[in-house]
């Protein structure tokens, strides 16, 4: 270890493999605890999308690393928080460099199969594994978002999250528990999500959305359609490819309890669509002020429907010629 005994987790060095949402808010609540914090991403790599992440690691003093081993040799904490293809693969890169007896936290939105295929790889280097289900929004919540621990030192590693800030609990001491669970309600919640801007842009499209928001509010009257439509909009837009690629691995879950995973196909390729469409500016400048902030989910909805007009009109030209 680096620095301190397990039992003095405010003396460790944390690093963060994933520098976005979700790693700057975890630096910004342990930096304001003045835990010693470093990051790493591959957005490091460009010039243009760098200049936020380093803009925003000397305001808040995170040290970058130059890749995932260099960071993974420096810390007693790894936290892997990338999209969900990259679980593996990023457990891969730091697991040749890892000290012996670094924790290594796996906050991605994998399979169960996927968690212990990096836990294999970290194990086996030195490191101590402990998959991480995140259940709700991080944002809300910032460091204390509810979060399950999963796999034999889950018990020993969750106080000393807790003394961080984190509110962690231990699912089981089986890997793989934690991530079904949170996969199985991301089969709701995400499937939730694209299920209302599906519903929602195709009511609004036939002029029929009032009655059909009161037709929902009358069945599930505890809603505010209105406003939860408005943000399941804001959420798809802003993290529509992520949460594809969360989706895909909830798929992945599914296949592997010998089902077939249609619901979370479908959700997968609405996130994607939504995803590529904010791509594209249809929905305004990525980045800019009031970017996927819209209170009124119609003006979203809209853009979907004229950005598939402009698809069908191009593909009708496409075939004259």
């Amino acid at each position: 270890m680096t620095h301190a005994a397990t039992t003095e987790p405010q003396r460790w060095q944390v690093g963060l493999v994933g520098y976005g949402e979700v790693g700057h808010i975890l630096a910004e609540d342990l930096r304001a605890q003045g835990v010693a914090v470093a990051a790493w991403d591959l957005k490091l790599a460009s010039p243009a999308s760098a200049a936020p992440l380093r803009a925003h690691a000397g305001a808040h003093g995170v040290q970058l690393a130059t890749s995932a081993a260099a960071l993974a040799a420096g810390v007693d904490l790894i936290v892997s928080a990338v999209t969900a293809s990259q679980a593996v693969p990023v457990a891969a890169d730091c697991a040749p460099a890892i000290q012996p007896g670094a924790f290594f936290l796996d906050f991605n939105s994998a399979s169960p199969g996927a968690k212990q295929r990096a836990a294999a790889l970290v194990d086996g280097a030195g490191g101590r594994y402990v998959e991480g289900a995140v259940m709700t929004s991080i944002p809300p919540y910032r460091i204390r978002v509810p979060l399950l621990l999963g796999g034999g030192l889950a018990a020993t590693l969750a106080p000393l999250l807790n003394a961080l800030g984190f509110d962690a609990k231990v699912a089981s001491d089986r890997l793989g528990v934690a991530s079904a669970t949170k996969m199985c309600r991301s089969v709701m919640i995400k499937g939730l999500e694209a299920m209302v801007i599906e519903s929602f842009t195709t009511a609004r499209f036939y002029g029929v959305e009032d009655a059909v928001l009161a037709s929902l509010h009358e069945t599930f009257p505890g809603i505010d359609w209105e406003k939860q439509g408005a943000y399941f909009f804001q959420r798809v837009i802003e993290h529509g490819r992520r949460r594809s690629e969360e989706v895909r691995e909830v798929a992945e879950t599914v296949r592997e309890a010998g089902l077939v995973p249609h619901s979370a196909t479908g959700t997968a390729e609405r996130q994607a669509h939504i995803a590529d469409l904010a791509d594209a500016g249809v929905f305004g400048t990525k980045g800019a002020p009031g970017f996927a902030r819209s209170a009124d989910w119609r003006i979203e909805a809209d853009r979907i429907l004229e950005a598939a007009v402009a698809d069908r009109l191009l593909a009708a030209t496409r075939n004259k010629d």
